[in-house]
């Protein structure tokens, strides 16, 4: 950090308000420089301020976190992390997600209480991550339900170079999958499987979402599945997703807590390392906009067995961070800009 980041608390609980803004002041790059009680008043606040960062409580009177998102994307886009509760206010938090937000921390509970603390890293982490993003590339609004789609060109009938699709994406994930999956076609060749960094009680939602504006079948992995040609696996939040051969020698999904050494459950870096082992140099492992170093180990792993890495390109990542520690390490085949990855993965394919 070459700078203290100012950031904007808002939340309806004063409790709340008073533990997130000592956390992050704890941080010597942080600066807590205004909160607000509800979405309407912080849009006032936001002007006054002009913060870095922005946490925003999702349930909330007079103007909710939607609500504020929505609007204050608008007015002037700003970074914004959304802090929520899972289950209760899941698809509340992807349309939060969907309406221009970055990120999102779950909160450990709904009540105002001290395990508010557990979250502190992940938070400060986040808000971080968040001060450095560039605001044009911040997530454009567009609603996750759409009526219609340009149909994605057909697959040439031939032979192709690989038999699996691997994708490892974390912060910007869900506009990003959004805009990716949509392009490949209903007969795309191969299966896709997917690791983004969610917490519990969302994947299974997002994925159904995103079924429905796919021409393949979008779904959260689960134990046993068969991964093959016409379907997208989203890796449940909590559990390592892994690939292995059963009896009859087709692909299944394993579901695993362990590895309990990763930092992130699922991890990108075990979903590869499987990956290549279960398919040699056939897997191609794309690693897309997110903090970390996910995804490095794994796209190693990748190609030392002969298989293709490709990596978002910095100029249209919100986090420059996954891609570009595979990049640095010399491991990307090539780097591609968002809008140009279905178009290239379809190529190789």
């Amino acid at each position: 950090m070459d700078r203290v980041l100012r950031v904007m608390v808002i939340d309806d609980s004063a409790y709340v308000r008073k533990v997130v803004r000592e956390i992050l002041s704890r941080n010597p790059f942080l600066e807590v420089v205004g909160t607000a009680r509800d979405g309407r008043e912080a849009l006032d606040l936001v002007e006054q301020f002009d913060p870095d960062v922005v946490t925003c409580d999702l349930i909330m009177p007079e103007l909710d976190g939607v609500g504020f998102v929505r609007e204050q994307m608008q007015r002037r886009p700003v970074p914004i992390i959304i802090m929520s509760v899972a289950r209760e206010t899941a698809e509340a938090a992807l349309m939060a997600l969907d309406a221009g937000a970055i990120d999102f921390v779950q909160k450990p509970t709904a009540l105002a209480s001290d395990k508010i603390f557990e979250v502190s890293d992940e938070l400060i982490e986040k808000v971080k991550a968040a001060g450095q993003i560039s605001l044009n590339r911040l997530p454009k609004s567009a609603p996750l339900q759409i009526t219609a789609t340009v149909e994605p060109e057909s697959m040439a009938a031939g032979t192709h170079s690989v038999d699996l699709v691997v994708i490892g994406i974390s912060t910007g994930g869900p506009q990003a999958l959004k805009r990716l999956i949509p392009q490949l076609p209903a007969d795309f060749p191969v299966p896709v499987v997917m690791v983004m960094h969610m917490p519990v009680g969302y994947t299974e939602m997002y994925a159904a979402k995103l079924n429905e504006m796919s021409n393949l079948e979008v779904r959260e992995g689960a134990e046993g599945d068969e991964v093959k040609p016409g379907r997208v696996f989203l890796a449940p939040a909590g559990r390592h997703l892994t690939l292995k051969r059963d009896a009859d020698s087709k692909i299944v999904i394993h579901l695993d807590a362990k590895p309990f050494s990763t930092l992130h459950r699922p991890s990108v870096d075990v979903l590869f390392q499987s990956a290549a082992e279960v398919c040699g140099n056939r897997v191609l492992g794309v690693v897309m906009t997110g903090m970390g170093s996910d995804g490095k180990q794994g796209a190693a792993w990748i190609k030392s067995q002969g298989g293709l890495i490709f990596t978002e390109a910095e100029s249209s990542c919100v986090v420059y961070g996954m891609p570009g520690v595979v990049m640095e390490a010399g491991l990307s085949d090539k780097s591609i800009a968002l809008e140009d990855m279905a178009h290239a993965i379809r190529e190789v394919v």
